[in-house]
């Protein structure tokens, strides 16, 4: 039951499931992607109502499941189940940069972002308009937070993920592999989104930055080019995880014909 403890407490989770190995899937639904995508549960913590499909959806693991009223589910984990059923997984172990690029046309890389939902709403983006890939750096958010698991609607256990060492070795491997670095950011060099897109090199790393204050100079030092989307009214920038959908949309769907330059 310990897996299911404090987990209002951002920064105690943070702590406490790399090092015991583990995270908590959140809702049925998200239970079931994860085993599918060979997960391994420990255990799941249930309301009565979701206890016959979380079982189903354990059925090849033994593991426990425990059954309880929204109070007691209350009580040990901190908040109201809204979604019935919490599962704790062992952590997969991380595959090397090259393995889940030596394939790939279009990969993400998440610089520092820290926002839990941020990251997640990124994940389902990438799923949703068929990148291939994410990496994240060290300081960035966990995609196996319970709420970046959520909001990505299970995305987290679809597309391959790894994290980066450093910028100059990432650059190499990417490089090796033929991807073009592409940075997301505002300044007088970028070009905008349309025109890369319409021209876009065979093989893509996109570059997102921090929520606040966006790619730090050694990210975009090692870039190729630097792309902005173009925006209207005074605003000058989206929130970092609507730019990944418009900048996916444009590099992996079909290029938008309706943005001005």
């Amino acid at each position: 039951m310990r897996d299911y403890t404090d987990l209002t407490d951002v920064a105690l989770r943070k702590v406490r499931e790399p090092a015991e190995g583990i995270y908590i899937a959140e809702s049925p639904k998200v239970i079931r992607r994860a085993i599918s995508a060979g997960h391994v549960p420990r255990s799941a913590l249930v309301l009565p109502e979701k206890a016959d499909e979380v079982m189903q959806a354990l059925d090849a693991h033994d593991c426990p499941v425990y059954v309880g009223n929204p109070e007691v589910l209350e009580s040990i984990a901190g908040f109201h189940l809204h979604r019935g059923a919490l599962a704790s997984f062992q952590r997969p172990v991380l595959p090397p940069l090259a393995d889940i690029v030596v394939g790939a046309r279009t990969i993400v890389i998440c610089e520092d972002i820290v926002d839990h939902t941020n990251v997640g709403a990124i994940f389902r983006s990438v799923a949703g308009m068929g990148a291939d890939a994410v990496v994240i750096t060290p300081q960035c958010a966990d995609p196996l937070y319970r709420r970046s698991v959520r909001v990505s609607m299970g995305a987290v256990f679809q597309v391959p993920w790894t994290r980066s060492l450093d910028w100059e070795s990432t650059r190499k491997i990417l490089h090796d592999y033929g991807f073009h670095i592409t940075a997301l950011a505002l300044n007088d060099q970028a070009v905008a989104l349309p025109d890369f897109a319409r021209s876009r090199p065979e093989r893509v790393a996109l570059v997102l930055g921090t929520e606040g204050d966006g790619l730090s100079d050694a990210a975009i030092g090692v870039a190729d080019t630097v792309v902005k989307i173009p925006m209207r009214a005074g605003v000058d920038s989206l929130n970092v995880a609507s730019a990944s959908a418009v900048a996916l949309y444009a590099l992996c769907v079909d290029v938008a014909p309706s943005m001005s330059r």
